[in-house]
């Protein structure tokens, strides 16, 4: 994706095109290293998760209510499909990685990032959610631990995320946010004017 965006000038004529930046490999590579410590942190709690939330697998069951179950495959599945798309846009727009150890060098605004502020949070949410609906089962115990996990990344977010992003990018990350919701996305895509 590029920071070029279609629109008019203020007489309603088409803006010159920009000339796009070359990119080299190291874009790739620091893409390419934003999955691998995604699918590092997603592989330990795909490990942690499941045994903490109940998850079991159960065949379809005749008449039973695991069918409707395998319904949820589908939020699952465009959840996780959102939540990779942004760690690439990290590695590829950003330089970095969603890792606090390796941060992102510029503002990622680009992608599901136009929506929404989390948009990496929200769709793990989702995915998770739906690996829930399918495998888990519900217990006192399962939502203690999903309840303090949403309250953990909620705290780490206005906590440590925000004033960390704000110290980075000062004006831009704060133009970013009076733009852009935390958690809802928004209808059409911001472009930043």
């Amino acid at each position: 994706m590029t920071s070029v965006e279609a629109g008019t000038t203020a007489n309603g004529a088409s803006p010159a095109p920009a000339k796009l930046k070359p990119t080299n490999g190291a874009d790739w590579l620091m893409a390419v290293a934003s999955l691998l410590v995604a699918a590092g942190f997603f592989a330990l709690w795909f490990w942690l998760f499941p045994g903490w939330l109940g998850f079991h697998v159960e065949p379809f069951a005749a008449g039973g209510a695991a069918r409707w179950r395998w319904i949820a495959v589908v939020p699952s599945v465009l959840g996780f499909a959102v939540a990779l798309r942004c760690v690439w846009d990290f590695g590829r727009t950003g330089h970095g990685t969603p890792a606090p150890f390796a941060p992102p060098k510029r503002l990622v605004a680009v992608g599901f990032y136009r929506y929404v502020r989390n948009p990496m949070y929200v769709g793990f949410l989702t995915g998770w959610t739906g690996l829930w609906v399918v495998f888990g089962r519900a217990s006192r115990g399962a939502l203690e631990v999903a309840a303090v996990a949403v309250l953990f990344v909620l705290l780490f977010v206005r906590l440590y995320e925000e004033p960390t992003l704000r110290r980075m990018f000062g004006a831009e990350y704060e133009e970013y946010c009076r733009n852009v919701p935390r958690w809802l996305p928004r209808l059409r895509p911001w472009v930043k004017g």
